[in-house]
């Protein structure tokens, strides 16, 4: 069973073969790529699962791959933030690949896409897996490198502004962050991410380690699409669907929240926090991207735009949850990551559909769609009462114990926000569903079936896990209530 502490360097080296090989078929042969590609992703998210039992059965390892100097090493540890962060992504990976094979199909440069793809996949595997903020690094913006083929895939005008945007803002973000490794390297010596963080208040600069503090935050901010850092996820939806789902569920905003949460909580810890002054900072910060956000979306007509600022809106709940310095919040945050994930492709993988099979992108072009795609709007519809946090959809679960942890630490503002924030999701969602089913349009039911079967089979699959994971509460608010602990006592002692 030895070969099993090995399956982290597995999971970040396996999909860089695999897009080599990817990489090695014609770009005529879809048939070989799109197996290699599929089988890749399969083999990862399988190989995810075993990394999971394995910590769940023997508590958590690393791996060590190189040291740099004292305190600076490029290592991997399982523990159970990158079990959750890696799990989510690898497998909901494998569902985004087999949708774009249906999507792609009739794309240009499909080759070079699943390459980036799968390189993308290793990267995050990276992101998730590193056992310290240089090692986190590293791999953090090798993620914006390989992903940034992928926003300017269509290769026009529009395409290649959003890249160029996506630079900037990203090399910006990992400026803030290399400070912030520099300074917290200065104060603790070494980088490793430790229960309780590694800050020690009383032995540094208060003035250093807040600017080390709102370093990181700003820095991870980025990808995390905290407001006013936020413009490069709009117009990224320049991409195509997988890969909006890719940067809006799976992967690159992900590893920004994936950040945050190592800083406050690997890096600094509460105790570190509180003493700092930084107390509910944070909080306070995401709640307005949560409410600006939201009033933002309900003035996109465009259905992917009016999706990105949900997701704008929607990863401050996790932040949120972190911010409010208890277990139950931090549960909340936690159960979020995955909530969100799950409801997110759905919409995207929908909206992907809907564009592949009628080439409508508008909200105001969408009357009466629901006789042209019942199933896919159905689904939707699904996602997006998850996403206004309506039961028995799983939204409504973590956004619960947000509001309890808001209770919990008596901030009333922040319920405030949190039901204030359903209300306006309510308000740009209902409106799609309304004229899809409820408006008289130009569509017409179709025989068989209404959309590509690699793409309305990874749809259909993932909605029902949307109501599996908000009915079965026993599947995730256990294991993710212990995270919750694991990651607070050690700071709150």
């Amino acid at each position: 069973m030895d070969y099993i502490l090995y399956l982290p360097l597995f999971m970040i080296v396996f999909p860089l073969v695999g897009a080599l090989f990817t990489g090695l078929a014609k770009e005529e042969n879809d048939r070989a790529r799109n197996i290699m590609a599929v089988a890749v992703s399969l083999i990862s998210a399988a190989a995810m699962v075993l990394v999971l039992i394995h910590y769940v059965n023997y508590g958590e390892w690393s791996i060590l791959l190189h040291q740099v100097a004292p305190g600076l090493e490029i290592k991997l540890r399982v523990d159970p933030l990158a079990a959750l962060f890696g799990g989510t992504a690898a497998i909901l990976w494998f569902f985004s690949v087999v949708y774009s094979t249906g999507y792609m199909a009739h794309e240009h440069a499909r080759r070079r896409y699943f390459i980036f793809y799968l390189l993308s996949l290793s990267m995050t595997m990276g992101v998730a897996l590193a056992a310290n903020l240089l090692t986190l690094y590293l791999f953090y913006e090798f993620l914006t490198l390989f992903t940034y083929p992928l926003v300017i895939h269509e290769e026009n005008d529009e395409a290649k502004k959003a890249g160029i945007r996506y630079l900037i803002y990203s090399f910006f973000g990992a400026g803030l962050i290399l400070i912030g490794l520099i300074i917290t390297y200065g104060n603790a010596g070494t980088l490793e991410f430790a229960r309780g963080g590694i800050i020690n208040p009383a032995t540094g600069s208060p003035f250093l380690l807040q600017l080390a503090f709102l370093c990181l935050i700003f820095g991870f901010g980025v990808k995390a699409a905290v407001m006013p850092l936020h413009a490069w996820l709009p117009s990224a939806m320049a991409a195509p669907t997988p890969v909006s789902a890719l940067l809006h569920a799976v992967a690159v905003v992900k590893s920004g929240v994936f950040g945050i949460l190592r800083s406050m909580y690997s890096v600094f810890g509460i105790t570190a926090l509180i003493s700092l002054n930084l107390g509910y900072f944070v909080a306070a910060l995401v709640s307005v991207t949560i409410l600006t956000a939201s009033i933002i979306a309900m003035q996109q007509d465009v259905l992917k735009r009016r999706l990105a600022y949900s997701t704008i809106s929607q990863l401050g709940y996790i932040t949120l949850g972190a911010g409010l310095f208890n277990v139950i919040g931090l549960t909340g945050g936690l159960l979020h990551i995955i909530n969100h994930a799950l409801l997110k492709i759905t919409l995207f993988f929908c909206a992907g559909a809907i564009i592949t099979v009628t080439g409508k992108k508008k909200i105001s072009e969408l009357n009466g769609l629901g006789k042209r795609m019942p199933l896919t709007m159905i689904a939707f519809t699904i996602a997006a009462i998850g996403m206004i946090g309506i039961p028995p959809v799983n939204g409504f679960i973590s956004k619960w114990y947000l509001i309890q942890g808001s209770l919990e630490s008596g901030a009333w503002i922040f319920i405030v926000v949190l039901i204030g924030s359903a209300l306006l999701n309510a308000a740009y969602f209902l409106p799609i569903i309304i004229a899809a089913f409820f408006k008289e349009g130009n569509f017409e039911p179709v025989k068989g079936p209404e959309a590509p079967l690699s793409m309305l089979l990874p749809i259909l699959i993932l909605v029902a896990g949307c109501l599996v994971v908000g009915t079965n509460l026993q599947l995730t608010v256990p294991y993710l209530q212990n995270i919750a602990e694991y990651l607070f006592y050690a700071g709150g002692n």
